[in-house]
């Protein structure tokens, strides 16, 4: 298996905090120590001494093209979720909240929260929270996108895998995309009751402040089943959630959830190569599941 020269990851983090920096001052912020708070798909830095933190989409753009629909998405969620208080990180402040463009990247600048440890809520405390936060979201007054994540990614993460050709074998593309086309029909027109969501609540989206955990990280909100949301908890966290999804739904999601996680890691193995054991794993595991079935 071969694929493409890996990418230079610490070059392109450079370059996103040079443009995050060429951005903010252009509106009169002073940046002095600029502090890179994680690089994957995006780049986070910490604009210090200001309180800001842009969030720079590097690698996303790769399937999520033109990027500038969701960061907007994300940041008119995230202030109307402000505005009635509900805990989130909210865009900064200190200039328009829009998306940026800059030196072939796209950004976002948010307010800075200090987290107070580096921990992972309790399964019940996220549980719970994603409950209240659902019950916020019902409120949000504009239209959503339709799971623009699954709708979206794994459709072109199939087709940026077919083009590539050097990543998993014709047969296992099909059984992917045959996947894909079984499910794609009850994602397009779900029968369950359609909800604002988070698009990809997990513990790791929470971040713990000394007022609080707060949600973070709304790239993919949208509309959908709350059974989208609901399949990132574990046992605990369902039961304190509470108004669990039909189960025939579950069984949907949990199918889409899976075949969405090996698209997406499959996809950018060009990127991250280091991935495919990961990448293997997850496959073989759908291989298994289709055997039994």
């Amino acid at each position: 298996m071969s694929f493409s020269a890996k990418l230079d990851q610490s070059i392109l983090t450079a370059r996103a905090v040079a443009a995050s920096i060429s951005v903010a001052s252009s509106h009169g912020i002073d940046v002095d120590d600029p502090d890179v708070l994680a690089s994957a798909y995006s780049v986070r830095v910490h604009l210090r001494p200001a309180p800001i933190v842009a969030r720079v989409s590097t690698i996303s753009p790769i399937l999520r093209s033109p990027i500038d629909s969701w960061l907007t998405r994300e940041i008119k969620v995230a202030q109307f979720l402000a505005s009635v208080g509900a805990p989130v990180v909210a865009p900064s402040d200190l200039l328009p909240a829009k998306p940026y463009y800059c030196d072939g990247v796209t950004m976002t600048f948010w307010h800075y929260v200090q987290p107070i440890a580096n921990i992972v809520p309790d399964a019940a405390m996220v549980g719970g929270m994603l409950a209240e936060l659902h019950t916020a979201l019902r409120k949000y007054p504009d239209d959503l996108p339709l799971l623009v994540a699954p709708l979206n990614d794994i459709p072109r993460g199939l087709l940026r895998l077919e083009q590539i050709g050097s990543i998993i074998s014709q047969s296992d593309l099909t059984l992917l995309q045959e996947t894909y086309n079984h499910l794609q029909p009850q994602l397009s027109n779900p029968t369950a009751l359609l909800q604002p969501l988070h698009g990809d609540a997990h513990a790791l989206n929470l971040i713990p402040t000394a007022k609080g955990w707060v949600w973070n990280d709304f790239e993919d909100t949208c509309m959908g089943p709350i059974a989208w949301d609901w399949m990132n908890l574990n046992e605990k966290g369902r039961v304190a959630y509470g108004n669990a999804p039909d189960p025939e739904i579950v069984e949907i999601y949990s199918q889409v959830r899976k075949l969405h996680a090996i698209v997406w890691v499959y996809a950018m193995l060009p990127e991250f190569s280091d991935w495919v054991e990961s990448a293997n794993t997850l496959l073989n595991e759908l291989k298994n599941r289709m055997k039994k079935n």
